[in-house]
């Protein structure tokens, strides 16, 4: 193995762990050490990132790359795989650092969806009785309600039973939902969202009546989505690791044992699951199709 040879100096410890994690998931050799006390501006640059020697040119032009966007997706999924911290910057409030993470992965509708649900959870908090009558499919178990308050096919959605129950939820739909409006568009994302709650909301109550709520047949629509639309088309940014597929199908099935302490909207989960894969496999051929209508234009 070749000796590293030094390849910057930096500042923060944290900017040297994303970096170098980023480097070796290219299959770069790299590493991050202190800098001797002896070395010029060491107080300044306590920290130095080493690479290979052959790379050297390569690392360089990725570390530009670095420097003038960390907040790409490609640097911080090497984070959130490591566990790198993603604080970057000394002196920056936790909030706002918070908030710059959550736009750099996600658009605005997505970040809205995101917001609207924590907002009433919150809300839900001091009057839980009050915003869940304002919110369930419906009062009564009867369908005319919904069909007069046609905003009730959606919003079970956005409700949400507990702090473990929205938690999981919010960060898969803005990991999973982000990835597809920054790669998609808002269209995309916003007909997946209407489509599989209003979709996975029905069904859940033709199986158990009104009393349930929560993002979850959303969130199984994106994993359905993501996963498919990423299999039709390797190389796109948009896919999902197949361990992390088999985590959520597990999951998906543990719902149907009695393992479970709480009651689970299955039936919203599974019809949140097939609606994504059908309208990923949508997507996938209306594209191929346009793709190929383009080609037959061109070739006229």
């Amino acid at each position: 193995m070749n000796e590293l040879v030094p390849l910057v100096k930096v500042k923060q410890s944290g900017m040297a762990k994303i970096f170098v994690r980023y480097l070796q998931n290219l299959g770069i050799d790299a590493d991050s050490r202190p800098a001797a006390s002896d070395e010029e501006n060491q107080a300044q640059f306590p920290h130095v990132i080493y690479c290979e020697p052959d790379k050297l040119e390569q690392a360089k032009a990725e570390f530009s790359d670095f420097v003038r966007n960390p907040h790409q997706s490609k640097f911080q999924d090497s984070a959130w795989q490591s566990g790198s911290s993603l604080d970057i910057r000394s002196g920056q409030k936790l909030s706002k650092e918070i908030v710059s993470n959550l736009k750099a992965k996600a658009g605005w509708f997505t970040l809205s969806v995101f917001a609207i649900c924590w907002l009433v959870y919150l809300y839900s908090l001091v009057a839980f009785n009050a915003s869940f009558d304002a919110l369930k499919f419906n009062q009564l178990g009867d369908i005319a309600q919904t069909m007069d308050q046609p905003w009730r096919w959606l919003t079970p959605a956005i409700f949400h039973f507990s702090f473990l129950h929205i938690a999981f939820n919010t960060l898969w739909w803005w990991q999973l939902g982000g990835q597809i409006e920054q790669n998609l568009g808002v269209g995309r994302i916003a007909i997946l969202f209407i489509g599989s709650a209003l979709l996975s909301n029905t069904a859940q109550f033709y199986v158990s009546g009104p009393n349930f709520g929560g993002l979850s047949g959303v969130v199984y629509a994106t994993v359905g989505f993501v996963w498919w639309f990423g299999y039709l088309n390797p190389g796109h940014k948009i896919h999902l690791e197949k361990p992390i597929v088999g985590f959520l199908l597990f999951w998906l099935v543990l719902g149907y044992t009695d393992f479970m302490p709480i009651n689970v909207a299955n039936t919203a989960h599974l019809v949140g699951l097939l609606s994504g894969i059908a309208y990923a496999f949508m997507v996938h051929f209306s594209q191929k199709s346009q793709r190929n209508s383009s080609r037959s234009d061109s070739e006229l």
